[in-house]
């Protein structure tokens, strides 16, 4: 829903909502029931707007297919489609009206029966179950018209509902510094006594650069030691 020029209009083209939101609630009953108490009131309940977030479609399964429950749905509502006809030409005609029913009934039955198992012949067993899908909402928030906050806030508390103006369920949490002492966290220097130099920082061991590990003859605990290069005038020993 949303505001329009005209009040209580519907605009004829999706429009985000406008207004300020007052309340927000994990429920839409609890959201209808704030609604309902602002009527109750005699609040101007069309200058108001619930607003659903954070928007999940959920299917809900309802049971399993299988061809008995198929021919029985479609009996069922082939029954009552021969139902309205056979008391259509009932009305119509001069006979008894019980007469046409009992033929319309069995009539209608039969063939709604025949069309779902051949309908449910064609899926191929590949929805072999009933479902129920709906739209639901993490958060509904209230939204009210910026000139009649003050008194539908007014109302809400009067009746135990907490509100709050501007609360947004869809915004992000505010970032929270981390305590003192927290993991992570970095402790504030303490001050010295007065008159006292400040504390120098400990020194920091240098950095070490990388260097293979060696044995106590200095040889690398990995590969194997390279000979050394013969000298002028010495003979190269294979």
């Amino acid at each position: 829903m949303a505001f329009s020029s005209s009040r209580g209009g519907v605009p004829p083209t999706p429009t985000l909502p406008t207004g300020v939101q007052i309340a927000s609630f994990d429920t839409y009953l609890e959201a209808q029931r704030a609604v309902d108490l602002l009527s109750d009131k005699e609040f101007e309940v069309q200058h108001t707007t619930i607003v659903g977030t954070d928007l999940r479609m959920v299917e809900r399964i309802t049971g399993r297919l299988s061809y008995p429950r198929v021919a029985l749905a479609g009996a069922m509502s082939g029954a009552w489609f021969g139902l309205f006809v056979g008391l259509l030409f009932g009305l119509l005609s001069e006979g008894s009206t019980l007469v046409m029913l009992l033929p319309a009934l069995v009539i209608g039955a039969a063939f709604g029966i025949l069309f779902a198992l051949v309908s449910y012949a064609f899926t191929g067993g590949k929805r072999d179950f009933t479902s129920s899908s709906q739209v639901v909402a993490g958060r509904y928030g209230l939204l009210c018209e910026q000139s009649r906050v003050g008194e539908a806030m007014r109302l809400l508390g009067e009746a135990g509902i907490r509100t709050r103006v501007g609360t947004d369920p869809a915004s992000p949490a505010p970032a929270v510094p981390p305590a003192a002492g927290h993991y992570g966290a970095q402790r504030a220097p303490q001050p010295g006594p007065v008159g006292a130099p400040p504390a120098e920082a400990p020194p920091q061991p240098p950095a070490r650069s990388f260097t293979p590990l060696e044995d106590e003859h200095g040889n690398p605990r990995y590969g194997q030691r390279r000979p050394a290069a013969p000298q002028d005038g010495e003979e190269r020993t294979s």
